[in-house]
């Protein structure tokens, strides 16, 4: 039997179960101001990199779960999570990284949120980046509002705490673009790599399907048929399955959602879940 999704409680990835009360009791209950955390808790790479941080702090970067997240943070500094960190003193993360320390939180204050992963069309005109965010349900508006932790207080959008539809495409809106001819896959893709394409789409779709099941992966976990996709060892029965997760998706049919993705091709193995 498939249970029906409860965004307002954490998944296995999300969970702050063993983490230190005193660090999480202070978090504020406004969702903007929870969100807002996460910008003073965790450092992109190339940032750190340009810090001359030590090598054997990246690996932090391959952490899934939100519970050592937290411990990596507070083995830096145990004051609680409320406090803005140094730059040198923040967990090492990618922009999921952001999303789902907002989802955790939001989570463990019994709001209803989820991450989702996509692309985004504001740090590069003209291209759509693989990105992730975290987005809550707005009870007054009865809509899920799009957040990205990860450049609220910057100057990058005038709206970061509410992403508009153009703005941001999760991996199946991005497909259904694609597959309608309203975008070019080729500008959607990983920035500094050389993997763009519709193959890139596929993989976000997935992963986001994933992340509303409150699966939150790393952004270069792969399985199912992913690979293969990457390699270009997929044809059209693959496709048809994208449209119908994109469909799903969108659908916003919880029950259809959580049936999608009992499939075992989808499912997140559980190697992946730790």
């Amino acid at each position: 039997m498939v249970t029906v999704i409860d965004y307002s409680s954490p998944g296995p990835l999300t969970s702050l179960h063993g983490v230190h009360l005193e660090a999480v009791e202070p978090i504020p209950t406004g969702i903007i101001d929870i969100c807002g955390l996460a910008a003073g808790l965790v450092i992109q790479p190339n940032d750190a990199q340009a810090l001359g941080l030590p090598d054997e702090r990246f690996p932090q970067n391959q952490i899934r779960p939100v519970g050592e997240l937290v411990d990596a943070i507070l083995s830096l500094d145990s004051r609680p999570l409320t406090v803005r960190r140094e730059p040198n003193h923040r967990v090492i993360g990618t922009c999921r990284h952001f999303a789902v320390i907002s989802c955790a939180l939001l989570r463990h204050r019994g709001i209803a949120s989820r991450v989702r992963c996509g692309f985004a069309t504001y740090f590069q005109p003209g291209k759509g980046l693989d990105h992730w965010i975290t987005e809550y349900w707005n009870d007054v508006e009865h809509r899920w509002v799009r957040i990205d932790s990860e450049i609220l207080g910057q100057s990058i959008l005038k709206h970061p705490e509410d992403l508009r539809a153009e703005e941001f495409l999760s991996g199946g809106e991005a497909w259904t673009a694609f597959r309608e001819g309203r975008i070019d896959a080729a500008t959607f893709g990983v920035h500094g790599t050389a993997n763009w394409g519709p193959a890139e789409i596929r993989g976000n779709a997935i992963k986001d399907l994933a992340a509303l099941n409150k699966v939150e992966t790393l952004p270069w976990d792969e399985w199912g048929r992913m690979t293969a996709s990457y390699n270009g060892e997929t044809g059209a029965d693959y496709d048809s399955l994208l449209d119908t997760i994109a469909v799903t998706a969108a659908g916003d049919d919880l029950h259809a959602i959580a049936e999608l993705y009992a499939h075992e091709e989808l499912r997140v193995p559980a190697e992946l879940i730790r």
